[in-house]
């Protein structure tokens, strides 16, 4: 494989084309959404659990990254095909700043912990957790709400379902990671 020089490490051309393809995983499920109040129902944090078990914390942060790049240029990548700095910085911008730090703590905690399905889920919870926390404080502020009113409407619906997407993605992602680990694609 041809190998890039980058601040001295090499980034060979399969890891460029995983980050991209997960970018891309990423553009293709985060706008499918289902709008229930301020904050919609997205499948945003299923694309970056699958990204972090099948990258690692640091190219699924530059996974996600890339892909905030790309609707804040004006790609309809966000929740409901929505983009630009007014999605980025309105009501549920703390969200999509908080997918940042998802990214890095589950991914970490996968990276930490390999083949320790029980340790994906408590770095995902605590992920999510920190992402749930700044976007509520977030959308409290950009919307003129309590924090508690945003928590109702920001966290609360989101529970249930955000759990059911990290089981599926502890579940499926290993499935899918294993080949591609044996083909040399990923590490």
């Amino acid at each position: 494989m041809e190998k890039l020089t980058m601040n001295e490490k090499k980034i060979s051309t399969s890891t460029i084309a995983m980050i991209a393809l997960m970018t891309a995983v990423t553009c293709i499920l985060g706008p499918l959404s289902v709008p229930i109040g301020p904050v919609p129902i997205s499948l945003t944090n299923l694309a970056i659990y699958f990204t972090v078990i099948l990258l690692g914390w640091k190219k699924g942060t530059v996974s996600y990254v890339i892909y905030l790049l790309i609707g804040l240029v004006g790609v309809p990548v966000f929740s409901s095909f929505s983009a630009g700095p007014a999605k980025l910085f309105g009501p549920t911008g703390g969200y999509l700043i908080g997918f940042i730090f998802l990214a890095m703590i589950s991914g970490w905690f996968i990276e930490k912990f390999p083949g320790k399905r029980v340790m994906y889920f408590v770095g995902m919870v605590l992920g999510t957790a920190v992402c749930y926390a700044l976007g509520t404080a977030w959308l409290a502020y950009e919307a003129e709400m309590t924090f508690q009113a945003a928590l109702m409407a920001g966290v609360i619906p989101f529970i249930i379902g955000d759990i059911a997407k990290m089981i599926v993605a502890i579940i499926v992602a290993p499935m899918i990671k294993n080949p591609l680990v044996k083909a040399g694609y990923i590490k």
